[in-house]
């Protein structure tokens, strides 16, 4: 995984790293949930080597698994 495959995906490196650093909280947060039967965050959609969730999130970013989101204006 190249980092420019990364910012294709997104559009722009800022906006990358908002879309990374929020899916990133959603990993980890999930796997800090775990056994507590919250159900509320969405588990990684790689299978990563990993365990480093900015990692897995910019997996994600580069598979195409994660979108940004624009805000209507």
């Amino acid at each position: 995984m190249k980092i420019e495959d990364v910012i294709d995906n997104i559009g722009n490196r800022f906006a990358t790293v908002v879309v990374a650093a929020r899916r990133a909280r959603q990993i980890n947060a999930y796997y800090s949930g775990l056994g507590s039967n919250e159900g509320k965050n969405i588990p990684p959609q790689v299978n990563s080597l990993s365990r480093k969730p900015l990692t897995i999130a910019m997996e994600e970013i580069a598979g195409g698994m994660v979108q940004a989101e624009h805000a209507e204006e």
